[in-house]
Protein backbone atom coordinates (compact mmCIF):
# COMPACT_ATOMS: atom_id res chain seq x y z
CA UNK A 1 0.00 0.00 0.00
CA UNK A 2 3.02 2.46 0.78
CA UNK A 3 4.91 1.93 -2.33
CA UNK A 4 1.62 2.36 -4.13
CA UNK A 5 0.43 5.88 -2.58
CA UNK A 6 4.39 7.40 -2.80
CA UNK A 7 3.99 6.26 -7.10
CA UNK A 8 1.13 8.15 -7.13
CA UNK A 9 2.73 10.87 -5.44
CA UNK A 10 5.32 11.42 -7.55
CA UNK A 11 2.97 11.04 -10.34
CA UNK A 12 0.99 14.01 -8.74
CA UNK A 13 4.40 15.92 -8.46
CA UNK A 14 4.85 15.51 -12.25
CA UNK A 15 1.10 16.64 -13.10
CA UNK A 16 1.77 19.88 -10.66
CA UNK A 17 5.13 20.46 -12.54
CA UNK A 18 3.16 20.05 -15.76
CA UNK A 19 0.54 22.65 -14.97
CA UNK A 20 2.69 25.10 -13.08
CA UNK A 21 1.40 24.19 -9.86
CA UNK A 22 4.52 24.73 -6.97
CA UNK A 23 2.74 23.92 -3.57
CA UNK A 24 -1.06 22.27 -2.87
CA UNK A 25 -2.47 21.74 0.60
CA UNK A 26 -4.43 18.41 1.42
CA UNK A 27 -6.80 18.28 3.86
CA UNK A 28 -9.72 15.95 3.06
CA UNK A 29 -9.34 12.47 4.48
CA UNK A 30 -9.34 10.33 1.01
CA UNK A 31 -6.82 12.13 -0.49
CA UNK A 32 -4.28 12.12 2.30
CA UNK A 33 -4.85 8.36 2.01
CA UNK A 34 -4.52 8.23 -1.35
CA UNK A 35 -1.58 9.79 -1.76
CA UNK A 36 0.25 9.24 2.31
CA UNK A 37 -1.13 5.97 3.15
CA UNK A 38 -2.61 6.94 6.55
CA UNK A 39 -5.73 8.05 7.75
CA UNK A 40 -6.56 8.54 11.31
CA UNK A 41 -9.39 8.17 13.59
CA UNK A 42 -10.35 11.49 14.99
CA UNK A 43 -11.38 13.86 12.39
CA UNK A 44 -11.79 17.34 12.21
CA UNK A 45 -15.09 17.49 14.01
CA UNK A 46 -12.34 17.14 16.89
CA UNK A 47 -11.09 20.62 15.93
CA UNK A 48 -7.40 19.06 14.86
CA UNK A 49 -6.74 19.08 10.97
CA UNK A 50 -4.19 17.05 9.47
CA UNK A 51 -2.70 18.20 6.11
CA UNK A 52 -0.25 17.04 3.28
CA UNK A 53 1.58 19.60 1.64
CA UNK A 54 3.27 18.82 -1.63
CA UNK A 55 5.87 20.31 -3.00
CA UNK A 56 6.17 19.83 -6.75
CA UNK A 57 9.89 19.33 -6.95
CA UNK A 58 10.48 18.64 -2.96
CA UNK A 59 9.71 15.66 -1.00
CA UNK A 60 5.68 16.12 1.17
CA UNK A 61 5.21 16.98 4.03
CA UNK A 62 2.64 15.53 6.55
CA UNK A 63 1.35 17.75 9.34
CA UNK A 64 -0.55 16.20 11.81
CA UNK A 65 -1.51 16.52 15.73
CA UNK A 66 1.55 15.44 18.20
CA UNK A 67 -1.09 12.90 20.14
CA UNK A 68 -1.17 11.07 16.66
CA UNK A 69 2.05 11.54 15.13
CA UNK A 70 3.00 7.99 16.26
CA UNK A 71 0.97 6.26 14.61
CA UNK A 72 0.71 8.35 11.65
CA UNK A 73 4.62 8.20 11.59
CA UNK A 74 4.19 4.07 11.08
CA UNK A 75 1.35 4.45 9.04
CA UNK A 76 2.76 7.06 6.02
CA UNK A 77 5.83 6.27 3.73
CA UNK A 78 6.00 10.45 4.25
CA UNK A 79 9.23 11.01 5.98
CA UNK A 80 9.24 14.98 6.84
CA UNK A 81 6.19 14.44 9.70
CA UNK A 82 5.39 18.25 11.37
CA UNK A 83 3.73 17.74 14.82
CA UNK A 84 1.59 20.22 16.66
CA UNK A 85 0.14 21.04 19.47
CA UNK A 86 -3.80 22.12 21.20
CA UNK A 87 -1.73 24.75 23.22
CA UNK A 88 1.28 26.87 23.73
CA UNK A 89 3.25 28.44 20.78
CA UNK A 90 3.48 25.15 18.80
CA UNK A 91 0.01 25.41 16.68
CA UNK A 92 -0.74 24.09 13.44
CA UNK A 93 -1.07 27.31 12.04
CA UNK A 94 2.35 27.65 12.79
CA UNK A 95 3.53 24.13 11.36
CA UNK A 96 1.52 24.86 8.07
CA UNK A 97 3.18 28.41 7.73
CA UNK A 98 6.32 26.67 8.23
CA UNK A 99 5.56 23.86 4.85
CA UNK A 100 4.01 26.46 2.84
CA UNK A 101 6.29 29.47 3.00
CA UNK A 102 6.23 32.94 4.02
CA UNK A 103 5.23 34.87 0.01
CA UNK A 104 3.66 31.32 -2.22
CA UNK A 105 2.77 32.80 -5.49
CA UNK A 106 -0.37 30.69 -5.25
CA UNK A 107 -1.82 28.53 -3.43
CA UNK A 108 -3.55 25.06 -4.45
CA UNK A 109 -6.37 23.87 -1.92
CA UNK A 110 -9.21 21.10 -2.18
CA UNK A 111 -11.65 23.79 -2.22
CA UNK A 112 -15.08 21.89 -1.34
CA UNK A 113 -13.34 20.21 1.10
CA UNK A 114 -11.40 22.17 3.18
CA UNK A 115 -12.41 22.63 6.76
CA UNK A 116 -13.40 26.33 7.87
CA UNK A 117 -10.70 26.79 10.25
CA UNK A 118 -7.70 25.84 8.06
CA UNK A 119 -9.36 27.93 4.99
CA UNK A 120 -10.11 31.25 7.58
CA UNK A 121 -6.43 30.72 8.35
CA UNK A 122 -5.54 30.84 4.49
CA UNK A 123 -7.64 33.67 4.04
CA UNK A 124 -6.40 35.69 7.31
CA UNK A 125 -2.25 34.73 6.20
CA UNK A 126 -2.14 34.81 2.78
CA UNK A 127 -4.39 37.96 1.99
CA UNK A 128 -3.71 38.91 -1.95
CA UNK A 129 -2.42 35.50 -2.38
CA UNK A 130 -4.32 33.33 -5.52
CA UNK A 131 -6.19 30.41 -4.01
CA UNK A 132 -6.91 27.38 -6.80
CA UNK A 133 -7.92 24.20 -6.70
CA UNK A 134 -6.08 21.23 -7.19
CA UNK A 135 -9.35 18.68 -6.59
CA UNK A 136 -9.88 18.50 -10.79
CA UNK A 137 -5.67 17.48 -10.64
CA UNK A 138 -6.25 14.44 -8.23
CA UNK A 139 -9.48 13.64 -9.32
CA UNK A 140 -8.31 13.09 -12.90
CA UNK A 141 -5.88 10.64 -11.39
CA UNK A 142 -8.55 8.79 -9.44
CA UNK A 143 -10.97 8.17 -11.89
CA UNK A 144 -8.91 5.08 -13.45
CA UNK A 145 -8.14 2.17 -10.74
CA UNK A 146 -4.80 0.40 -10.44
CA UNK A 147 -4.80 -3.73 -10.51
CA UNK A 148 -3.71 -2.92 -7.13
CA UNK A 149 -6.55 -0.55 -6.17
CA UNK A 150 -9.04 -3.62 -8.05
CA UNK A 151 -7.95 -6.44 -5.82
CA UNK A 152 -8.71 -4.14 -2.32
CA UNK A 153 -12.11 -3.10 -4.17
CA UNK A 154 -12.58 -6.74 -4.49
CA UNK A 155 -12.20 -7.90 -1.65
CA UNK A 156 -14.34 -4.84 -0.16
CA UNK A 157 -17.21 -6.41 -2.76
CA UNK A 158 -16.69 -10.00 -0.55
CA UNK A 159 -17.25 -8.47 2.71
CA UNK A 160 -20.21 -6.35 1.72
CA UNK A 161 -21.47 -9.96 -0.14
CA UNK A 162 -20.63 -11.17 3.39
CA UNK A 163 -22.64 -8.29 5.04
CA UNK A 164 -25.61 -8.62 2.61
CA UNK A 165 -25.93 -12.43 3.20
CA UNK A 166 -26.01 -11.91 6.77
CA UNK A 167 -28.89 -9.30 6.28
CA UNK A 168 -31.16 -11.81 4.30
CA UNK A 169 -30.10 -14.40 6.86
CA UNK A 170 -31.65 -12.13 10.01
CA UNK A 171 -34.70 -11.35 8.44
CA UNK A 172 -37.91 -12.56 9.78
CA UNK A 173 -41.50 -11.69 10.76
CA UNK A 174 -41.30 -10.74 14.25
CA UNK A 175 -37.59 -9.19 14.58
CA UNK A 176 -36.60 -5.68 14.78
CA UNK A 177 -34.43 -3.90 11.94
CA UNK A 178 -31.63 -2.88 14.76
CA UNK A 179 -31.10 -6.91 14.89
CA UNK A 180 -30.50 -7.01 11.26
CA UNK A 181 -27.94 -4.34 11.65
CA UNK A 182 -25.92 -5.90 14.16
CA UNK A 183 -25.66 -8.91 11.88
CA UNK A 184 -24.26 -7.18 9.50
CA UNK A 185 -22.10 -5.29 11.46
CA UNK A 186 -20.78 -8.83 12.53
CA UNK A 187 -20.59 -10.88 9.55
CA UNK A 188 -18.73 -7.86 7.59
CA UNK A 189 -16.72 -7.49 10.38
CA UNK A 190 -15.22 -11.52 10.59
CA UNK A 191 -14.60 -11.32 6.62
CA UNK A 192 -12.78 -8.18 6.55
CA UNK A 193 -10.59 -9.90 9.31
CA UNK A 194 -10.04 -12.79 7.20
CA UNK A 195 -8.24 -10.69 4.45
CA UNK A 196 -5.62 -8.80 7.47
CA UNK A 197 -2.77 -9.86 9.13
CA UNK A 198 -1.11 -7.92 12.34
CA UNK A 199 2.37 -7.21 10.56
CA UNK A 200 3.87 -4.14 8.98
CA UNK A 201 0.80 -1.30 8.07
CA UNK A 202 -1.85 -3.51 8.11
CA UNK A 203 -1.87 -4.07 11.59
CA UNK A 204 -3.34 -0.38 11.77
CA UNK A 205 -6.41 -1.50 9.57
CA UNK A 206 -9.66 -1.97 11.59
CA UNK A 207 -11.51 -4.90 10.23
CA UNK A 208 -14.61 -3.58 12.03
CA UNK A 209 -17.57 -2.28 10.16
CA UNK A 210 -19.07 0.80 11.23
CA UNK A 211 -21.74 3.63 11.27
CA UNK A 212 -24.98 3.32 11.03
CA UNK A 213 -27.07 0.91 8.86
CA UNK A 214 -29.31 2.50 6.27
CA UNK A 215 -32.24 0.30 6.73
CA UNK A 216 -35.75 0.50 6.34
CA UNK A 217 -38.71 -1.37 6.08
CA UNK A 218 -42.57 -1.01 5.60
CA UNK A 219 -44.31 2.12 4.29
CA UNK A 220 -40.95 3.78 5.52
CA UNK A 221 -39.04 1.97 2.55
CA UNK A 222 -39.66 5.21 0.45
CA UNK A 223 -37.34 6.96 2.81
CA UNK A 224 -34.25 6.40 1.26
CA UNK A 225 -31.79 7.05 3.67
CA UNK A 226 -33.55 6.57 7.36
CA UNK A 227 -31.52 4.50 9.81
CA UNK A 228 -32.49 1.10 11.68
CA UNK A 229 -34.84 1.22 14.44
CA UNK A 230 -36.51 -0.83 16.61
CA UNK A 231 -39.51 -1.51 14.29
CA UNK A 232 -40.63 -4.63 14.10
CA UNK A 233 -40.88 -6.57 10.82
CA UNK A 234 -44.59 -7.46 9.46
CA UNK A 235 -45.74 -9.93 6.74
CA UNK A 236 -45.26 -8.08 3.21
CA UNK A 237 -43.12 -5.54 4.50
CA UNK A 238 -40.34 -4.97 2.14
CA UNK A 239 -37.13 -3.96 3.84
CA UNK A 240 -34.26 -2.19 2.08
CA UNK A 241 -30.46 -2.26 2.93
CA UNK A 242 -27.97 -0.20 2.10
CA UNK A 243 -24.39 -0.21 2.60
CA UNK A 244 -23.25 2.75 1.02
CA UNK A 245 -21.25 4.39 4.18
CA UNK A 246 -20.17 0.91 5.49
CA UNK A 247 -19.17 -1.41 2.87
CA UNK A 248 -15.84 -0.25 2.47
CA UNK A 249 -12.32 -1.99 3.05
CA UNK A 250 -9.16 -0.60 3.86
CA UNK A 251 -10.30 3.01 2.96
CA UNK A 252 -12.08 1.81 -0.69
CA UNK A 253 -15.93 2.38 -0.23
CA UNK A 254 -18.22 0.57 -2.47
CA UNK A 255 -21.83 0.61 -3.43
CA UNK A 256 -24.20 -1.92 -2.55
CA UNK A 257 -27.85 -1.99 -1.79
CA UNK A 258 -30.65 -4.76 -1.99
CA UNK A 259 -34.79 -4.80 -1.24
CA UNK A 260 -36.23 -8.09 0.59
CA UNK A 261 -39.66 -8.74 1.39
CA UNK A 262 -40.79 -10.75 4.39
CA UNK A 263 -42.57 -13.64 3.28
CA UNK A 264 -44.33 -13.06 0.31
CA UNK A 265 -44.36 -9.71 -1.92
CA UNK A 266 -47.75 -7.67 -2.90
CA UNK A 267 -48.03 -7.15 -6.75
CA UNK A 268 -47.45 -3.00 -6.35
CA UNK A 269 -44.50 -4.01 -4.79
CA UNK A 270 -43.26 -6.83 -6.96
CA UNK A 271 -43.76 -4.32 -10.12
CA UNK A 272 -41.96 -1.53 -8.25
CA UNK A 273 -38.77 -3.68 -7.71
CA UNK A 274 -38.88 -5.41 -10.82
CA UNK A 275 -38.94 -1.80 -12.85
CA UNK A 276 -35.58 -1.00 -10.39
CA UNK A 277 -33.87 -3.74 -11.27
CA UNK A 278 -34.40 -3.50 -15.25
CA UNK A 279 -33.12 -0.47 -14.91
CA UNK A 280 -30.21 -1.06 -13.54
CA UNK A 281 -29.62 -3.77 -15.62
CA UNK A 282 -29.77 -1.94 -18.54
CA UNK A 283 -27.90 0.45 -17.36
CA UNK A 284 -25.11 -2.08 -16.72
CA UNK A 285 -25.56 -3.41 -20.33
CA UNK A 286 -24.57 -0.28 -21.52
CA UNK A 287 -21.17 0.20 -19.65
CA UNK A 288 -17.94 -0.09 -21.76
CA UNK A 289 -15.12 2.08 -22.40
CA UNK A 290 -16.14 4.79 -25.17
CA UNK A 291 -20.05 5.18 -23.86
CA UNK A 292 -20.40 8.66 -22.76
CA UNK A 293 -21.79 8.57 -19.02
CA UNK A 294 -25.08 10.21 -19.68
CA UNK A 295 -25.72 7.78 -21.91
CA UNK A 296 -26.03 4.65 -19.03
CA UNK A 297 -28.21 7.26 -17.41
CA UNK A 298 -30.48 7.80 -20.03
CA UNK A 299 -30.55 3.54 -21.13
CA UNK A 300 -32.11 3.28 -16.94
CA UNK A 301 -33.84 6.52 -17.93
CA UNK A 302 -36.06 4.92 -20.45
CA UNK A 303 -36.63 1.55 -18.61
CA UNK A 304 -38.47 3.93 -15.60
CA UNK A 305 -40.25 5.70 -18.27
CA UNK A 306 -41.51 2.95 -20.39
CA UNK A 307 -42.96 1.46 -17.18
CA UNK A 308 -44.33 4.72 -15.72
CA UNK A 309 -41.98 5.50 -13.12
CA UNK A 310 -40.20 8.65 -12.31
CA UNK A 311 -37.24 8.47 -10.39
CA UNK A 312 -34.85 11.80 -9.19
CA UNK A 313 -31.98 9.71 -8.71
CA UNK A 314 -28.41 9.43 -10.62
CA UNK A 315 -27.91 5.98 -11.93
CA UNK A 316 -24.06 5.73 -10.99
CA UNK A 317 -21.02 7.49 -9.43
CA UNK A 318 -17.65 6.93 -9.27
CA UNK A 319 -16.43 5.27 -6.35
CA UNK A 320 -13.04 4.99 -4.47
CA UNK A 321 -11.35 6.19 -1.87
CA UNK A 322 -14.11 9.34 -1.54
CA UNK A 323 -18.03 8.38 -1.09
CA UNK A 324 -17.98 10.55 -4.28
CA UNK A 325 -15.69 10.65 -6.50
CA UNK A 326 -15.98 11.74 -10.38
CA UNK A 327 -17.66 11.04 -12.74
CA UNK A 328 -21.60 10.63 -11.91
CA UNK A 329 -23.78 8.25 -14.40
CA UNK A 330 -26.43 11.09 -14.53
CA UNK A 331 -27.92 13.56 -17.46
CA UNK A 332 -25.36 16.35 -18.14
CA UNK A 333 -22.04 14.09 -17.51
CA UNK A 334 -20.01 14.07 -20.83
CA UNK A 335 -17.21 11.81 -19.50
CA UNK A 336 -15.83 9.20 -21.60
CA UNK A 337 -15.81 5.78 -19.82
CA UNK A 338 -12.46 4.21 -19.75
CA UNK A 339 -11.12 0.81 -18.45
CA UNK A 340 -10.10 0.78 -14.61
CA UNK A 341 -13.36 3.27 -13.79
CA UNK A 342 -15.43 1.82 -11.05
CA UNK A 343 -18.83 2.80 -10.47
CA UNK A 344 -21.64 2.12 -8.10
CA UNK A 345 -24.64 2.08 -10.67
CA UNK A 346 -28.01 2.28 -9.01
CA UNK A 347 -31.76 1.05 -9.95
CA UNK A 348 -34.29 3.66 -7.58
CA UNK A 349 -38.29 4.32 -7.72
CA UNK A 350 -39.48 5.92 -4.61
CA UNK A 351 -43.73 6.84 -3.87
CA UNK A 352 -43.89 8.44 -0.68
CA UNK A 353 -45.69 6.49 1.83
CA UNK A 354 -46.34 3.70 -0.58
CA UNK A 355 -43.58 1.86 -2.04
CA UNK A 356 -39.41 2.05 -3.44
CA UNK A 357 -37.37 -0.34 -5.50
CA UNK A 358 -34.09 -0.31 -4.96
CA UNK A 359 -30.81 -2.26 -6.11
CA UNK A 360 -27.25 -1.38 -6.39
CA UNK A 361 -24.19 -2.83 -7.21
CA UNK A 362 -20.46 -1.76 -7.42
CA UNK A 363 -18.76 -2.24 -11.25
CA UNK A 364 -15.21 -2.03 -12.46
CA UNK A 365 -15.46 -0.71 -16.28
CA UNK A 366 -12.79 -3.80 -18.31
CA UNK A 367 -11.68 -3.71 -22.21
CA UNK A 368 -15.32 -5.22 -23.34
CA UNK A 369 -17.32 -4.33 -20.83
CA UNK A 370 -17.42 -4.14 -17.17
CA UNK A 371 -17.23 -6.89 -14.24
CA UNK A 372 -19.09 -6.84 -10.99
CA UNK A 373 -17.31 -5.59 -7.99
CA UNK A 374 -20.63 -6.77 -5.15
CA UNK A 375 -22.61 -9.72 -5.89
CA UNK A 376 -25.67 -10.99 -4.74
CA UNK A 377 -29.03 -12.32 -6.95
CA UNK A 378 -30.91 -9.49 -8.80
CA UNK A 379 -33.84 -10.32 -8.60
CA UNK A 380 -37.14 -10.81 -6.29
CA UNK A 381 -35.69 -11.92 -2.81
CA UNK A 382 -38.09 -13.14 0.34
CA UNK A 383 -37.07 -13.87 4.15
CA UNK A 384 -35.81 -17.05 4.38
CA UNK A 385 -38.29 -17.77 7.37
Amino acid sequence: MLEEARKRTQRLQLLMQQKGIQKAIFTDESSIAYLAGFWGYLGIEFGRPTMLIVDAANAPTVITPLMESEMVGAMTWVEDVQTWEDAGSRTWGRALANAVGQQPASLWIERNSIPAIVRNFIDENYKGVPLNDISPVLGEMRMIKSPFEIIIMKQAGDIAGAMMAAAHDSLEQGRQEYESALAVIDAGSRKAASFLTVNGWERFVSPMIHNLQILQSGADSSMVHRRASVKTYEKFDPVYFCFCNMAQFKQYKLGFDRMFHIGDVTDKARDVQEAAIEAQQAAIAMIKPGVVAEDVAAAANEVYTRRGYETGYRTGRSIGVAYLEAPELKSGDKTVLQAGMTFAVDGGISIDGEAAGRIGDSIVVTDTGCDYITNYPREILLSKR
